[in-house]
């Protein structure tokens, strides 16, 4: 007989912990989790969801614009931000009441405050301790607030997700996934959108001609980019908040987003006390591939070890872990092989390596490309263009990554992911019969190497 109040502990109840502790339950654990915020996590409540229901009302305007091309008449749009983010609360507000039936249902104790570690085997939470043979971290990530002056004028993507009143004139400052996702959101909705960051072109990490197409479509839609930019203030002044840069160059916006990164969330929980190493210069806690802790029986899983900050790795990793420890069958998330997709205006899909990756891993490539107009576009008369990309190993023909933007870029490169994780070559996707007429069909009619 156990002398621990539950076999797991879940501090965070986000997509990873989430999963974790439900699995851990199917398995026969007695399970607790603690949250001090909304069930749910960024993803659900402050993320993913939230952000693409305000993607999906910015296209809106695309179809207004295009629709005379079809042959409909309509009379001048108008867009109410508060309607807008009104209808996005209803929604995450029913989604936490399915994740909190859903522990519920899986038999998982919620613990409503936030969890710190005592020592390795106890948590304090609303006052009290408990006790249990493991314990899971599951806290996820918080925006970054560097040190620059006057920062605080600036909303970070929680601040944003909740204004009701659309500001004319928007800085973005930072230039990754939330930076990016929220410049075409508020240029959809019809707000001044400027872009400031410090490197060349956007997405830092991404394959270089899909980085380039990505600013020349935002440049299009009358982003402007600010690159070259690095923010040392920002000052309220009557004109707006005025955002100075070390080279000497402003930008005056009515309100800016500070989206310069994100930090594992480890504040407060106690982890140095118990004795679990996290990276001196990040914050994130330091794990082993399955997930373990310096502390033997504690683990951590999701943004707060800054391995993949993403929601589906999260999961994955909270689910290997619930099946090594409670199910008796141990195995570990492979990282090296992850699809993502950004939900710029438009989308990108991607996964494997990059032509510049697969070049420094000493890879001979042969590069496959198509650059083409989408059917859609035509009649509208819209100028935006699709591209994809394949980088393929020349000598064993295996296709080491794909890269693609354009108009439903996420949902294709989930169905090219399961091909390419199973080792898909060149001639795989050749021999495929193509489905007609798509965009996505392209993946599979790409003939001429590049150059050739």
């Amino acid at each position: 007989m156990s002398t621990y109040d539950y076999d797991l502990i879940t501090i965070g109840a986000g997509s990873g912990g989430v999963a974790a502790s439900r699995r851990a339950a199917a398995l026969g654990a007695r399970v607790a989790i603690c949250e001090g915020d909304r069930v749910g996590g960024t993803c659900v409540i402050r993320g993913c969801v939230p952000k693409k229901l305000m993607m999906y009302a910015s296209q809106f305007a695309d179809a207004f614009e295009d629709a005379p091309g079809y042959g409909w008449s309509l009379g001048a749009p108008e867009f109410d931000l508060a309607t807008l983010i009104g209808a996005k609360n209803k929604e995450t507000e029913r989604l936490e009441g399915i994740y909190r039936t859903m522990l519920d249902n899986a038999r998982v104790t919620l613990l409503e405050g936030n969890g710190c570690l005592v020592d390795a085997h106890t948590v304090s939470v609303g006052g009290r301790h408990i006790t249990a043979e493991y314990i899971l971290i599951a806290t996820g990530g918080k925006p970054s607030h560097p040190p620059i002056e006057g920062l605080e004028l600036a909303v970070d993507s929680n601040g944003l997700l909740d204004m009701t009143e659309q500001p004319r004139r928007l800085l973005v400052l930072g230039a990754g996934y939330i930076g990016i996702e929220f410049a075409g959101i508020f240029a959809g909705l019809g707000s001044e959108v400027t872009v400031a960051y410090r490197g060349d072109l956007p997405l830092r990490g991404f394959d270089h001609d899909i980085r380039t197409r990505l600013a020349t479509a935002m440049t299009d839609r009358g982003i402007t980019l600010a690159d070259g930019f690095s923010t040392t203030r920002l000052e309220k002044t009557n004109a707006g908040i005025v955002c100075h840069s070390k080279e000497g160059r402003t930008i005056t916006a009515d309100a800016v987003l500070s989206a310069l990164g994100r930090s594992p969330n480890t504040d407060g929980l106690g982890l140095a006390e118990a004795g679990v190493r996290m990276d001196p210069s990040s914050g994130a806690i330091e794990v082993t591939p399955d997930s373990r802790t310096s502390v033997a029986n504690i683990y951590a899983v999701g943004d707060v070890t800054d391995r993949a900050a993403l929601t589906p790795v999260a999961i994955a990793e909270g689910r290997a872990f619930a099946e090594s420890i409670f199910g008796d069958t141990p195995r570990v998330v492979d990282h090296s092989l992850i699809a993502t997709a950004v939900f710029s205006q438009p989308p990108i899909g991607t996964i494997g390596l990059s032509e510049e990756a697969a070049r420094a891993a000493g890879h001979e490539v042969t590069v496959f490309e198509a650059d083409f107009r989408p059917m859609k576009h035509v009649l509208a008369g819209r100028a935006e263009r699709a591209y994809m990309k394949l980088v393929v190993d020349t000598e064993s023909d295996k296709v080491l990554g794909a890269h693609l933007i354009g108009a439903d870029s996420g949902e294709m490169i989930q169905a090219l992911a399961v091909a390419i994780t199973m080792g898909a070559t060149k001639a795989d996707l050749d021999r495929t019969i193509a489905v007609h007429p798509t965009a996505a069909e392209e993946l599979v009619l790409m003939r001429t190497p590049r150059g050739a």
